[in-house]
């Protein structure tokens, strides 16, 4: 099994990664101006079911494939980027139609029944997209595909099964510190409710902060 050296030496790394705001982080915090903290909670946590998802992949050997192969890496990469900038699109669209849904989420934590940020999205359509944003985060992919395997000792046997316990240590953190960001951006968004034009402007924010991130996600990363 995964010795103690090696557990929070893999533990330290990622810290040092999460820390750096990635496009996880980035959603969530749109997602939170856009939607409120309801939304920007469901988010992390499928931010964090996407990247265990890259776990699984890496500890059953397909992981390495996506992080080798420039077509699907490019593939998976920009399915993401065009889905970031889809969610941010309806974001920016439906920004005028945030108060009601604030002014329901001061005492509920959800969307009341006044209204809606844009076309409902229940919490499992909200993990869902957030899982989506996971699986397909450049970082993520390049970050568990040639980082984790580094980690497992391979004399103890049982690699996939090593890989998936080390894989528990990101998301844990990931799930901890894309919660606090979330729940950060939500307080603000609150205050902004107190202005229908604030709140417009923090929701079209929202919408610009998922759109840019596409672009940026599109536009950066493996150039070979």
């Amino acid at each position: 099994m995964v010795s103690m050296d090696r557990f929070l030496a893999f533990a330290a790394m990622s810290l040092l990664v999460i820390v750096i705001p990635g496009p996880s982080v980035l959603f969530v915090i749109g997602r939170a101006l856009a939607h409120g903290r309801r939304t920007a909670v469901a988010t992390a946590v499928g931010n964090v079911i996407g990247s265990y998802l890259l776990v699984v992949a890496v500890a059953v050997g397909i992981g390495s494939l996506v992080e080798r192969s420039v077509t699907v890496y490019l593939t998976v990469k920009l399915a993401g980027a065009a889905y970031l900038v889809f969610l941010g699109v309806q974001a920016f669209r439906h920004r005028k139609d945030l108060k009601a849904s604030a002014i329901g989420a001061d005492s509920t934590g959800s969307a009341g029944s006044r209204g809606s940020a844009g076309p409902a999205r229940g919490d499992l359509r909200t993990v869902l997209d957030g899982a989506l944003v996971g699986v397909t985060n450049p970082k993520g992919i390049v970050f568990f595909a040639a980082v984790l395997p580094q980690f497992v000792d391979h004399s103890a046997g049982q690699l996939p099964l090593q890989m998936l316990l080390l894989g528990l240590v990101p998301i844990s953190i990931g799930l901890v510190t894309d919660t606090l960001w979330g729940l950060t951006a939500a307080a603000a968004r609150t205050w902004f409710a107190r202005s229908d034009r604030r709140l417009s402007l923090i929701g079209g924010a929202g919408g610009f902060t998922m759109i840019g991130l596409g672009v940026t996600v599109a536009a950066t990363g493996r150039a070979d």
